[in-house]
């Protein structure tokens, strides 16, 4: 049974910095390009960045210079480090695995989701 974890969600002030943290299990980890989205209240689930099996990255405009994407493979984890937080960042943020072997923006290549972790950035 596969399952991925979210964690490292919170309250922070614009300007700020969060770690998200994904620990997935019952998946051969290095097998899978990860991603990270978010869903605001009121909108669609959109896309935030990926890395590849190898360690390639690939970001949302709206992020790049902002948020940096990495993977530990030993520890199954994937990580999303969030760095000048805007109010605009405000939103349930997802980690997922795809089994299709590259990276995707697009949400129906993802074949498993975690249950999300809330980031809030005040202004």
């Amino acid at each position: 049974q596969v399952q991925l974890v979210e964690s490292g969600g919170g309250l922070v002030q614009a300007g700020g910095s969060l770690r998200l943290s994904c620990a997935a299990s019952g998946l051969t980890f290095n097998t899978y390009p990860m991603g990270w989205f978010r869903q605001a209240p009121g909108k669609e689930r959109e896309f935030v960045a990926a890395i590849s099996r190898s360690g390639s990255t690939y970001y949302a405009y709206s992020v790049k210079g902002r948020f940096t994407i990495s993977r530990d493979n030993a520890k199954k984890t994937v990580y999303l480090q969030m760095n000048s937080l805007k109010p605009e960042d405000t939103a349930v943020y997802y980690c997922a695995a795809s089994s299709r072997g590259g990276t995707s923006s697009d949400t129906y290549d993802y074949d498993y989701w975690g249950q999300g972790t809330q980031v809030t950035v005040s202004s």
